[in-house]
């Protein structure tokens, strides 16, 4: 980053006042009645009906529309454990994204601990506060624990972004890289270099979706994880296959897709010569992936790329994806975000980068045109249409596979194309 830019992220963050979040209120409170029905005596009221239904609690405060963007800062960004405090600008820029992109409230809550226990003890006392919780920023292999105790403690949604959010983006652009290199997943070789957080959810929700097990090989700093080896952590002994490939140079032979999930300048152009032809690269380490665009493509002019960088086609940006989840989510009162609504949070988002691109994105892009192909396989982030196309498929899958707790209105759609998040009770009036 150039002297220049961190001066100018600085300032952003500083001013004009401190932080990027702030609250609003959404009754008038300008007389003593306002005062009144907002604080005592009238909110006695909302209390009991609570206390006697707590289901109302969606009619009567703004949990509904609420997530919790919660971390202990143990593994901020590319940055590593700067602990809890110096992760809250992440923190209030998730935050800031939930709003811009889903009209959703979000705060950001930092527990200053990295005991698993204390972590999932403080979590699940405050949970009844939101209506989902995103967990963000906690290294691995703690963080699939956390999850897991979390989502079976509590009766709201427990998403961790950094695992399923790549996740999902990840499949949805692999779906469209693949139909365009006209393969099929179920017949892929799939190397995925990086056994973390979100490697694992990744390949897992590959293999939901028909990846075949046996032609997928995950490594770690080791090298490629194999059925000979000892000491394996539960989330990568699922990936253990019997192999006698090695090396990443090794794995790479005949691939038809590489995922890059790890660290900078790792593959060769050699590698790259080496797969299959008409391969797929994501290479989403970030900023600087795992091999650079211009290198991939300078060897191998059938292949079909991605990245984590915005100055590139192809972004694999999670902002593509938890805003709408969480609204179609909190929208149906989900109580957890299962693998039927990731899968078709993917298909959706697939789909929608092969419909023609409206003006409005164009322009914002100062694009002349923007079509389904090598270098367009997932849609833009300012996208208008993501909100209201993912998140009824995501609410549509929490009713269909029974964790909804909340029917949609016959124009929910038509409300999401307005920008306007459902989240507390419609009909309140």
């Amino acid at each position: 980053m150039s002297q220049q830019l961190m001066k100018d992220a600085l300032e952003y963050h500083a001013l004009p006042v401190p932080g990027k979040i702030s609250i609003e209120l959404s009754k008038p409170a300008s007389t003593q009645r306002h005062l009144a029905m907002a604080y005592s005596p009238g909110v006695a009221e909302p209390c009991l009906e609570i206390a006697r239904d707590p289901a109302l609690a969606y009619r009567y405060t703004g949990k509904g529309n609420s997530v919790a963007v919660i971390s202990n800062g143990s593994a901020v960004l590319g940055l590593g454990n700067l602990g809890a405090l110096p992760s809250k600008p992440v923190m209030e820029g998730k935050a800031l994204l939930f709003k811009r992109f889903a009209d959703i409230n979000a705060i950001d809550v930092l527990v200053d601990t990295q005991d698993v226990d204390t972590f999932v003890t403080c979590v699940r006392a405050i949970a009844c506060t939101y209506g989902g919780i995103n967990l963000e920023d906690i290294k691995a292999p703690e963080c699939f624990e956390i999850e897991q105790r979390l989502q079976a403690l509590c009766d709201i949604p427990i998403f961790h972004d950094d695992q399923h959010g790549t996740a999902i983006v990840t499949a949805a652009g692999l779906i469209n890289a693949l139909a365009v290199q006209e393969k099929a997943l179920s017949d892929a070789t799939i190397v995925c270099l990086g056994a973390g957080a979100a490697a694992v959810a990744c390949m897992k929700l590959l293999l939901e979706m028909g990846a075949d097990p046996s032609r997928m090989l995950m490594l770690d700093r080791q090298g490629v994880i194999h059925s000979g080896r000892e000491h394996l952590s539960e989330q990568k002994a699922l990936f253990a296959v019997d192999t006698d490939k090695r090396t990443l140079e090794d794995a790479m032979v005949d691939a038809d897709v590489f995922i890059g999930l790890s660290g900078p300048d790792l593959v060769t152009q050699d590698m790259v010569l080496s797969m299959a032809p008409r391969p797929v690269i994501f290479a989403c380490s970030n900023p600087h992936p795992e091999i650079q665009r211009e290198l991939a493509l300078a060897a191998r002019s059938d292949l079909v790329m991605a990245t984590g960088r915005s100055d590139y086609p192809n972004q694999v940006n999670n902002v593509l994806g938890f805003p709408f989840i969480f609204r179609g989510a909190l929208d149906v009162r989900a109580s957890a975000i299962n693998e039927a609504m990731k899968i078709a949070a993917v298909h959706a988002l697939a789909e929608l980068a092969r419909e023609p691109v409206p003006e409005s994105v164009l322009d914002a892009y100062s694009l002349v045109e923007l079509q389904f192909g090598p270098d367009y396989i997932l849609p833009k982030p300012m996208d208008p249409r993501l909100m209201p196309i993912i998140a009824p498929a995501v609410a549509r899958a929490a009713i269909a596979s029974g964790v909804a707790r909340a029917p949609l209105d016959e124009d929910y759609e038509e409300q999401l194309w307005g920008g306007v998040g459902m989240g507390a009770d419609r009909n309140w009036r």
